[in-house]
């Protein structure tokens, strides 16, 4: 009987990917539940990707003319009432605040008191307080285009929640801009969708595909929504980002009017876009082994370990020197525009120390003892290998090649991800592969029971929710450069234009 090799995660991905997901963020102390149900505390290692992610995004928006700015967490009640599509959709997952102090009852016990003349909704998005900014800021053809951005909290009161992927409250950003005509909106939409494509490919080695929403799925009260949508190990989709054309409904209910350069009076064109703490939920789910996280260098919450090998007292000295002055000169390196982020680990635990990187998801390891200092060397690791992959090299070739090695992880776990999604994405034309395709337990190949389907659709909501209920399945978009070619409806059997996306999805 062949010994199973050992794993840092239990159950591993195979036996139980939802619970390997939890696990392997609580093995990377990224996060936590808080006593707040749905709510999680997000700690240093896993605050620092998010901070990482919000540097990289936060130069990409300032580049287009992005300015920050910060807008109320509360939202009247009648806010959300001007446009009905909008307060529709997010009716069942709002936060409402309806009384602004505390009183001691009878019984000694804290109770709500001092009723609010109007309830507050708690921010689930920002339309419609930003909206009403934007009124005042605006009066002429000459105050366009006003781009802003904000970094917040938000707060949609989920039912299901899991770490990263869906809670209660979560960061984000969110991004909101008004223009002057229709054609310069769309533009914006798209250049903001490009951004997001660009961080999750460039930085979070994540390829994405960049798509339309269906009506269905579009976000309320937007004319258009685009996103990006990119395959987990367990071949479900995740949307990743979302950019949103809303034309001049927002504007027609918070009254953004401007004169225009003929001396008409005209409602302005809006965007908004966002993305949020749920891109680390898809870099664990992209990237992560049977050990843990693994990290992208360039968004990594740092870059290498330095764990000095002391066996002896008299030892100390000189390997807590050598491993110092090494990371001395590998912090003054710069890697895609960051200082190298060093950790030295000096802890004597054995080898649990060694794992709890491993488990972290660090992308280099590295041991020094007296054997490698008398040698001028030291023995490297590589998160992207495995916990077994290590080879020694000498010290200035490593610190000569680190930026390097580090380009080539990034570039490896982009390829893996890649070939992954090549893998399990298939072309469907027949309505009995079809649902072979997302039902698990097919005797045929029992292993093939999801991924990314590309088929067909005639573009009826009836035949989108008759799959939805069927398999549980939805179109994750209608990819911007679709194939026009004619196809039946993987559905119905009527004719539609070019292939969708179909998969199971977060």
């Amino acid at each position: 009987m062949t010994k199973q090799a050992k794993t840092a995660i239990t159950p591993t991905r195979a036996e139980d990917y939802p619970e390997w997901y939890q696990q392997v963020v609580k093995a990377s102390d990224m996060a936590e539940r808080s006593p707040v149900r749905g709510c999680m505390v997000i700690k240093p290692w896993g605050y620092s990707l998010w901070e990482n992610i919000m540097r990289v995004l936060d130069d990409m928006f300032k580049e287009t003319g992005v300015k920050n700015a910060y807008f109320p967490l509360f939202i009247p009640l009648s806010f959300f009432e001007k446009e009905a599509e909008h307060v529709e959709g997010f009716a069942k997952e709002c936060a409402v605040v309806t009384h602004h102090r505390l009183e001691k009852g009878l019984d000694g016990s804290l109770k709500p008191a001092g009723m609010l003349n109007e309830p507050l909704i708690v921010r689930p998005t920002s339309e419609t307080i930003i909206g009403d900014s934007f009124s005042k800021w605006v009066s002429s053809y000459r105050d366009l285009p006003i781009l802003v951005n904000q970094w917040a909290n938000v707060v949609r009161w989920e039912m299901r929640t899991r770490l990263f992927l869906r809670t209660s409250e979560f960061l984000w950003q969110e991004g909101h801009t008004v223009h002057a005509s229709e054609e310069e909106a769309v533009e914006r939409t798209h250049m903001m969708l490009d951004i997001y494509a660009r961080l999750a490919e460039e930085y979070l080695a994540m390829p994405v595909i960049k798509g339309r929403k269906t009506a269905s799925e579009r976000f309320p009260g937007a004319v258009d929504t685009l996103c990006i949508e990119a395959m987990m190990q367990d071949r479900k989709g995740l949307q990743s980002g979302t950019s949103h054309f809303l034309g001049q409904n927002f504007a027609r209910a918070s009254e953004i009017r401007f004169q225009s350069a003929e001396e008409t009076e005209e409602y302005a064109w809006t965007t908004s876009w966002g993305a949020s703490t749920r891109l680390i939920g898809g870099l664990v789910m992209t990237h992560g082994d049977d050990d843990g996280i693994i990290l992208p260098p360039k968004i990594a919450s740092s870059h290498v370990v330095l764990m000095p090998i002391i066996r002896k007292p008299q030892d100390r000295t000189n390997v807590m020197a050598f491993t110092e002055n090494l990371a001395k000169e590998l912090r003054e390196k710069f890697y895609h525009h960051r200082r190298l982020e060093v950790e030295i680990d000096d802890r004597d635990i054995g080898g649990a120390r060694g794992w709890e990187w491993i488990k972290k998801g660090i992308p280099l390891r590295v041991e020094i003892g007296p054997r490698d200092i008398a040698n001028n060397s030291v023995y490297v690791g590589r998160r992207d290998r495995g916990h077994r992959d290590k080879a020694s090299l000498a010290r200035d070739h490593f610190v000569g090649e680190i930026t390097n090695i580090l380009d080539e992880m990034q570039q490896t776990l982009f390829e893996r991800a890649l070939s992954f999604r090549k893998a399990h994405t298939i072309s469907i034309d027949k309505k009995k592969s079809f649902y072979e395709f997302f039902t698990p337990g097919n005797q045929e190949k029992p292993e093939i029971h999801g991924g990314f389907a590309l088929s067909h659709w005639c573009g009826s909501d009836r035949c989108e929710s008759k799959i939805k209920e069927d398999l549980s399945v939805t179109i994750l978009c209608i990819p911007l450069n679709n194939q026009t070619e004619k196809g039946e409806c993987i559905c119905c059997g009527k004719p539609g234009d070019g292939q969708v996306v179909f998969a199971k999805a977060y």
